[in-house]
């Protein structure tokens, strides 16, 4: 992608120029289409499937990042909400804890000191995802405990609000869990024209 690229997407996103669509977000003057999914499953069940909500801050991040002058994040990690509002565009690092209910207790949560660390292998397609190593959390309860959603940015600090909010996805329904029940989490971007 070439310089000139790099600088349309982010004027793009700065000047609201792009579709949010059910597939993802689309930037139609380039013909590009940023789609994420979170990957799911509780004691090795079956994975299910969310789409998610690439947020402004997000996208914004990911191409100074990947793409413009910015320094990589030292880490992206995972979070869970019980939360139920669906994520929105305007979601950021600041807000999220609060707008998601993120779970941030160790007897009503899961057991993590801090939220997952999210390590992808290096893309070599026009994706990159953590599927070979995703990430573990034993859950911790009296009774059950509802998750409603996931969420990947780049604070490891359980309910911090510094940093980006890359993504987030509200689960089609919410999932219950049980003390000791182990809930896997995978995340994987791709971009395609």
């Amino acid at each position: 992608m070439s310089a000139n690229h790099r600088k349309e997407l982010v004027k793009a996103l700065e000047d609201d120029v792009y579709d949010v669509t059910d597939n993802g977000i689309y930037f139609p003057k380039q013909g590009i289409l940023a789609v994420g999914e979170y990957f799911h499953r509780v004691n090795d069940q079956e994975w299910e499937i969310s789409l998610n909500k690439l947020t402004t801050e997000g996208l914004t991040h990911l191409l100074n990042v990947g793409l413009g002058s910015k320094a990589k994040a030292a880490g992206y990690y995972l979070a869970l909400f019980s939360g139920s509002t669906a994520p929105a565009d305007n979601w950021t690092a600041a807000n999220f804890a609060s707008v998601a209910s993120e779970i941030v207790s160790l007897t009503e949560g899961y057991t993590n000191a801090t939220r997952p660390q999210w390590v992808p292998a290096d893309a070599t397609t026009n994706s990159i995802d953590n599927m070979g190593t995703v990430a573990q959390l034993t859950i911790a309860t009296s009774s059950q405990l509802n998750v409603t959603g996931s969420a990947l940015l780049t604070n490891p600090t359980r309910g911090g609000t510094t940093g980006v909010l890359v993504s987030a996805t509200k689960y089609t329904a919410a999932r219950t869990f049980q003390d000791g029940d182990i809930f896997s989490v995978g995340y994987r971007i791709s971009l395609s024209n």
